[in-house]
């Protein structure tokens, strides 16, 4: 049997986010909304009423009108049509009395219509036609008020009854001057409602912010407390809410209660990290400059044996090589270790004028010997920036600068293909010093990227322990140029990223002060001292 496909039901689309509203306004929004409601209501509440009033007397008007014309003594009546030059005084005797301007009476007598006349407001009397006046006998002969519309006049309220010698009278009176009342009094409630409306978003605007104004304060707190530097060392004693916004019995007073009791709970948590950690450095210090002993005599012993190599079978002697290549390895991560562990001690480095354009060219003619399958090149100042005034001098500890240079070569050289090519760019930038170090290798991942300085930080190509590294280099980078008062950052882009591939390491120092220039800067700069800086 075919497979019958089974319906399914469309995805209702997403909603779109909706846009947040500050406290104040919502709270001046909702007590505007509900001044409107109210106004609204009791405008249209009493308009009704106002109307029913109105209706009502008009009405009570129009039945003793219609009595008196029924049951009363004869009205006189004017001719049909009234005769020219019929004065406002003649036309209102034609009527019965209660009725004025706008008012319709039709009467039969005998049978024959003796008056169907309009009075309207400017007191001009106007005959109806055969249209209207069917329309006013239409009105049912039951003696109650009712609405009846006349062409050509409007809106009328009309009471039809019957005479004693059953001769039908209607009596009808406009509603205009209802409906005028009624639209002007409307006027007045759109007016006072305004009023009302605007006072009550301006006074509630005002009590609002009155009454909120104390969460600015915890605001203000918890803004100095984001300012604050909590990621690493010691922390000083964090700010708190003021004690008059932390009064539990309002709503303010909670926040800022519990905010403090927050930031209790994270001094606490900080302190306890900090000296957990200051526990771990010193344990790492300890155990490094402990470790430096044992594995200088595991070097030492595999030197004396190599010394006599015929006493040693081929095998043993391979075992001692790998024996002391690990050694010289664990010597450099040891000895980085403990370099991390005083920079985290606060170790005051030397100062000292250095030239880095001369720590440049050694650097590069290491790495050349290091990795001469890739192709170093090296930008140096022109001549003209290398007067007192635009040497690329720093002061600093020679040592530790020379290391991170070599250590932001090694890395250069250790994550890229053979085949590469390496920039070193040694600049000047106003007071700065900046030395760049690019290479157009395959990038670095952007996952990686956050965390290239943290220590133990390593990408997929140096996972290998033969030919990788401890993940070292660039935390000891970037701590010895923080601690000179610099920074060290990186741009890298990779194949699936706009642009061409390539990583960029800028290394920005400030500039010597220019008495520290004029200083003896000719001695001789020695080749790196000691190991030479891990790679990362």
């Amino acid at each position: 049997m075919p497979e019958i496909p089974v319906p399914t039901a469309p995805t209702p689309p997403a909603r779109a986010a909706r846009r947040p509203t500050a406290l104040r306004r919502r709270l001046v929004l909702v007590l505007a909304a509900v001044v409107l409601v109210v106004t609204v209501g009791l405008g249209v509440a009493s308009t009704a009423v106002l109307r029913s009033q109105l209706l009502s007397q008009a009405d009570h008007e129009l039945e003793q009108a219609s009595q008196r014309l029924t049951q009363g003594p004869q009205v006189p009546t004017l001719p049909m049509p009234a005769p020219a030059g019929a004065t406002g005084t003649e036309i209102r005797s034609a009527f019965p009395p209660g009725l004025g301007p706008g008012s319709v009476v039709v009467r039969y007598v005998d049978g024959e219509p003796v008056l169907a006349d309009h009075v309207t407001t400017s007191l001009e009397r106007e005959a109806l036609d055969d249209t209207q006046v069917t329309e006013l006998l239409a009105v049912p002969d039951d003696g109650q008020v009712h609405d009846v519309r006349l062409t050509g006049l409007g809106s009328f309220r009309a009471v039809h009854t019957t005479t004693d010698d059953g001769q039908p009278t209607v009596v009808a009176a406009g509603t205009e001057t209802v409906d005028a009342t009624v639209h002007r009094y409307v006027l007045v409630e759109i007016a006072l409602g305004g009023a009302a409306l605007l006072a009550a978003v301006v006074v509630g605007a005002w009590l609002v912010r009155r009454s909120l104004r104390p969460l600015d304060g915890v605001t203000a707190a918890a803004s100095r407390v984001s300012e604050l530097e909590l990621s690493q060392g010691a922390i000083a004693t964090i700010p708190r809410v003021p004690a008059d916004l932390t009064d539990e019995r309002t709503e303010v007073g909670q926040v800022g209660a519990a905010l403090n009791r927050m930031l209790q709970n994270v001094e606490v948590s900080l302190q306890a990290r900090h000296d957990s950690e200051t526990q771990v450095r010193s344990f790492v210090a300890d155990a490094s400059h402990e470790l430096r002993t044992p594995l200088a005599s595991i070097r030492g012993y595999a030197e004396l044996v190599h010394r006599t190599p015929e006493d040693v079978p081929p095998t043993t002697a391979r075992s001692l090589d790998r024996i002391e290549s690990e050694a010289i390895r664990m010597t450099g991560l040891v000895e980085d270790l403990l370099l991390l562990a005083r920079l985290d001690a606060g170790r005051q480095l030397d100062r000292a004028p250095v030239d880095l354009a001369a720590l440049a060219v050694d650097g590069v003619m290491d790495a050349h010997a290091a990795g001469p399958d890739r192709t170093w090149t090296l930008e140096l100042p022109d001549a003209d920036d290398e007067a007192p005034d635009g040497a690329p001098v720093v002061t600093g500890d020679e040592a530790s600068l020379r290391q991170v240079v070599a250590n932001l070569l090694a890395n250069a050289r250790t994550h890229t293909p053979p085949g590469t090519r390496v920039h070193v760019r040694l600049a000047s930038d106003g007071d700065a010093v900046v030395l760049e170090v690019t290479d157009d290798g395959p990038g670095i991942p952007a996952a990686l990227r956050p965390t290239l300085f943290r220590r133990f930080t390593r990408g997929d190509a140096a996972r290998n322990r033969n030919g990788g590294s401890t993940g070292l280099g660039l935390a000891i980078a970037e701590a010895i140029v923080t601690e000179h008062g610099g920074t060290l950052a990186v741009r890298s882009t990779t194949a699936d990223e706009d642009g061409p591939p390539g990583t960029t390491f800028t290394v920005r120092l400030p500039r010597a002060v220019p008495e520290v220039r004029q200083q003896d800067l000719s001695r001789p700069t020695g080749q790196s001292s000691g190991r030479r800086g891990s790679a990362a």
